[in-house]
Order: C-alpha cells, then structure tokens, then sequence
C-alpha cells in the first residue's frame, strides 16, 4: 500500500506529532509499505521525505507551532501526496498543510487528532461548526490519540478512533542500573511543560536530601545547584539518561492530550512523579504518583517519598514496566494498517 504521512509541523523543530508521524513512516516501511513523509522545514525526516519549505511560529495552547502558511502550499502538498493509495493527516485542521491534504480530492484520508485545543481553538470550532463538519467529512476515518483528544473534536468529526501514540519500547532500557538520586525531566522550556514549578519543587526536595540530582532534557538555564540542563537532546542521549533516572517528573499545567514523555518513562523503568491531568492518568493509569497541578509543595512531598523510600520507588518502577505493554509499538502500528485497509475498501461508497 502506497500511504502518505502528512505532519502540519516543521521537521526540524522538536514535538511530538512531528515524532510520531516520523515513526510512523519507519514502522510502515519495516511492514514494507511504501509510505513517504510530507511536511513543512527542509531536513530532519528520514530518506524519501518531501520537505515543503519554510515555517511561520504561531502562538496556540500556550506553545508556538511552527507551521507552513506561504501561498502556494495547498498545491505544494496535493503534488506531494500524488499517487497515494491513501492520506494519512496528523492534525488534520491545522492550515495549510493538514488542511490542504483534507481538501485534496480522489484519495481516502484518515486523520490523527492529538491536541487538546485552547479556549481560543474551541472557539473557533464553536463559532464555525457547520463548515468544520463539512471538512471533516472528508476523512473516511477520524482518529484521536486518546480520550482527550477525542472529546475536543467529537462534536465535529462523531466519535474517532482511539488509537495511541506509540514508541519503539526496544529503543529504551527499563532493567539498566539506576541512580538512587538521580531524576529527570524532558520536556520544551515553555510554561505548560512545568519546568519552573519543578525547579522550586526541586529546592525544596535538596533541603532533606542534598545528594538529589536532576537532568534536565530539551531546556536550557542559568546555572542551578544541583541541575544539569543538557538543552535538545537526540534519541540517544535521551534514552541514555532515562535509563539512569529513578524518577521521572512531568510537572505539566495543563494543554496535554497524551503525555508522550511519561510513557517514554515507563518504558525506560522509571518510577513517574505526573501532574493529576487526565492525559497523564490515560497513559499511566496507576503506574504513576500523581500531584495536583501546579502544586510545588506537593510535587516536592511526592519526590522526597520516592528518593527516601526505595520499596516505594521499585514498587512504580515495576508498575511502569507493566504499563508501557498497553502502547506496543506493533499493536499500534497493526490498527493503523487496519484503519488504512478499511478507508481503501470504503472508498466507493
């Protein structure tokens, strides 16, 4: 099957649809379909990658997407999704890229939903529900990432698919040596990420126990004592320092409608400190400790009972390696190819 993975955003840039669409084009290729990549940026995609030019940071849900809105780029992406024997579009109402592949004619589309729009977003899909409706008709099979990707944009295409993001778990190494003091964090310095309310919950936590030592991944900072901030990291230094972690911190204030990053944890044996949003509780379910969102005092009280008691620690650290089976990549990438057969097969009606 000849499948075209559509990503709005910009290769180039780190986050995690980007990821996710970039994987999907590796996975599809070890079950040999033919399956190319389409997006914004001019490198970071593997071999086979059709590169759409450059981006536009637009400020939404309290980030910056780097999106491709030069004229031209509808066509720009009908060219490059020519042949297809189906569309494959991450985010598919985000312009123009996403967009132009919906509104390419004479190809089944299946859409991927991930986010967890803002206030100004939902606005939008209330204001012009009718006209969302009608491009959502365009996909033969809407798809979200999880249940709260799917009550965003339920009213729009009826209720999607659940099918999760998904890791190549082999990548990560949950039964390595780990550091009784070491946690990490991996995440984009912005606020919802939380990495603010960690470094004070992280004070807090070096007053009992002065020995604790934090990696920070994807942020870069002045110097604090006691953190080591690596800024962007590649996949190997990030399973690399994973791997050396006992705990995991995902202080994130909200804005999240997956939590890549606990489950990359998970499969890398840690014991997860999350905040309590509903997104975290999807992936880890009881594999992690969870915190009310932007509490310091509470996220250091939940780190000090971990780093001080190691029956604690190891008892999440075992429930972790349990959880990440639920995210196989291949029982993942098997509903995909199903989904895929099904939009093919329905074509005609």
């Amino acid at each position: 099957m000849r499948i075209a993975i559509v990503s709005p955003y910009a290769l180039d840039r780190p986050g995690g649809v980007q990821g996710q669409a970039r994987y999907h084009v590796e996975w599809l290729r070890a079950e040999d379909q033919d399956a190319w990549l389409v997006a914004p940026g001019t490198s970071g995609g593997p071999d086979g990658t059709i590169y759409l030019g450059g981006t536009t940071g637009v400020r939404t849900n309290r980030s910056v997407a780097p999106i491709r809105l030069a004229p031209g780029t509808a066509a720009a992406v009908g060219a490059a999704v020519a042949g297809a024997d189906v569309i494959h579009i991450h985010e598919p109402f985000v312009p123009a890229v996403s967009l132009g592949a919906l509104r390419t004619p004479g190809i089944p589309k299946i859409g991927t939903f991930h986010a967890d729009p803002g206030r100004g977003v939902r606005f939008l899909y209330g204001a012009a529900r009718r006209q969302w409706r009608k491009l959502a008709a365009n996909l033969a099979v809407p798809v979200a990432v999880s249940p709260v990707a799917a009550a965003a944009i339920e009213p729009l295409v009826g209720p999607p698919r659940i099918i999760p993001n998904t890791i190549d778990t082999r990548q990560y190494n949950p039964a390595g040596p780990k550091d009784p003091d070491r946690l990490a964090f991996l995440g984009r310095d912005e606020p919802r990420k939380g990495l603010d309310l960690l470094l004070e919950a992280f004070a807090q936590l070096r007053r009992t126990r002065p020995a604790a030592q934090l990696v920070v991944m994807g942020a870069m900072r002045p110097e604090v004592p006691g953190v080591r901030f690596l800024g962007p990291v590649d996949d190997a230094t990030k399973q690399r320092e994973l791997a050396a972690a006992s705990v995991f911190v995902a202080p994130n204030t909200g804005g999240e409608s997956f939590g890549l990053v606990v489950l990359e944890a998970l499969a890398s044996g840690c014991a997860v400190v999350a905040s309590a949003l509903p997104a975290f509780h999807f992936v880890a379910e009881e594999a992690a400790l969870y915190t009310p969102v932007g509490d310091a005092a509470a996220l250091g009280r939940a780190l000090d009972t971990l780093m001080r008691d190691p029956d604690i620690r190891e008892e999440y650290q075992g429930r972790a390696r349990l959880r990440v089976a639920a995210f196989d990549r291949e029982r993942v990438v098997a509903d995909y190819l199903k989904v895929y057969a099904e939009a093919v097969e329905n074509r005609g009606e």
